[in-house]
């Protein structure tokens, strides 16, 4: 790493440790930004022995700490957005205005697209959905996309199955099968989202995601799946809309087994409460089902990619799937989306990405990069007839 783009990782929330502290550990070229040094300190704390984080205060509804914050900032920097995904669009504004990089783990939405043209008239690159989910998965889909190309399999009228699920779930079994890292509702109002997918050659359309919810077995465990959000576009972005036979294409949620029948009266309750009604349910559900300090979580993500033959025959079959299990500022959540956040920065660094607006990395041998990475800081993966 060079000492000519500083990184400014904005925000010191509970997905944010790991990343910030495994860069700071490498580079001195690196603050955090935040309202308070609450975090900080503790963060600070969990430096190896002989390094230190550097903090600054940054409160983005106070001008002249803004304008500090700009005064900071100099071409080429990387600003690293940790913030709630509404807040991206003022970093990147003030991105454009000083000449940054950006860098966040969230979805691309429409305000963010739009600035694709400022970013490329300013030879800046706007890096998003390079988290878990999104962000791990589609790494895992790019390698075994391309893989299956290599191999001659795709584009011959076979088909093909693809499928990617992912979820945070306790490490411990529990009755209620889930726990919440922060306010359920959020969740709650992810389970009034229809969601579409491909199933049996055909498009799918999922008004109540819990009317789908099927089993999937990931190296003995079973767990249970449902289709989430608009999966259709990734049919592109992975490089599968030249399958004559595409057969299954599903990117999902997974929840412990037991989930289907342990939340049958959340259902209920989603589908007749109004908005304030959620919002109780919401306390309640925090207040019975949170994460205990320093308990275990756990996420685990399953990328498979299947081809078949004439007769249903497999001819070609790969997965890729991470296995975390974390707590404390070291969850598992929190592991998975900031040290793969830190793989994208230092990508951004070496110059990887092109200027404009990115949904997550797209090359296979990049994607392998950033693996190894993980790796190297302990994320736990499994790669079944391929090679990370």
């Amino acid at each position: 790493m060079t000492t000519q783009k500083h990184i400014h990782w904005i925000g010191a929330g509970l997905a944010s440790g790991p990343g910030l502290i495994a860069l700071a550990s490498e580079t001195q070229d690196i603050t955090l930004w935040d309202m308070s040094d609450d975090r900080a300190k503790m963060l600070q704390a969990q430096m190896p022995e002989g390094k230190s984080l550097k903090f600054s205060a940054l409160n983005l509804g106070d001008r002249g700490s803004v304008e500090n914050f700009k005064n900071h900032v100099n071409e080429g920097d990387v600003i690293v957005s940790m913030l709630p995904a509404t807040l991206h669009i003022a970093m990147a504004d003030i991105a454009l205005e000083c000449g940054a990089h950006v860098v966040t783990s969230s979805y691309v939405d429409e305000a963010m697209r739009a600035l694709d043209g400022a970013a490329k008239e300013h030879g800046l690159s706007f890096v998003n959905e390079v988290g878990l989910d999104p962000g791990i998965d589609h790494l895992f889909a790019h390698i075994l996309v391309t893989a299956a190309r290599d191999a001659g399999v795709l584009g011959k009228g076979h088909k093909v199955d693809f499928v990617s699920h992912c979820g945070g779930i306790p490490a411990a079994k529990t009755d209620f099968t889930y726990k919440f890292s922060w306010t359920p509702f959020g969740v709650l109002k992810a389970l009034t989202n229809p969601a579409r997918c491909i199933e049996n050659g055909e498009e799918k359309l999922v008004e109540k995601v819990w009317h789908d919810v099927s089993d999937l077995e990931i190296h003995g465990e079973t767990f249970e799946v449902y289709p989430n959000r608009n999966s259709l576009p990734y049919v592109e972005e992975y490089g599968l809309e030249g399958e004559e036979k595409l057969n299954t294409f599903v990117r999902g949620t997974l929840r412990q087994g037991g989930w289907k029948k342990a939340w049958k009266d959340i259902f209920t309750k989603v589908e007749t409460l109004d908005a304030d009604g959620l919002k109780v349910l919401s306390e309640e559900l925090w207040r019975d089902h949170s994460y205990d300090e320093g308990e275990e979580d756990r996420v685990v993500m399953y990328v498979a990619l299947t081809v078949r033959g004439d007769n249903d025959e497999v001819i070609w079959h790969a997965s890729l799937a991470l296995d975390e299990v974390g707590s404390g500022w070291q969850t598992a959540m929190a592991r998975t989306v900031s040290l793969t956040v830190a793989q994208a920065i230092k990508a951004v660094r070496r110059g990887v990405f092109t200027p404009g607006v990115h949904a997550a990395l797209t090359d296979a041998e990049e994607a392998r990069v950033w693996l190894r990475g993980l790796m190297d800081q302990g994320v736990t993966l499994r790669a079944e007839n391929i090679e990370i």
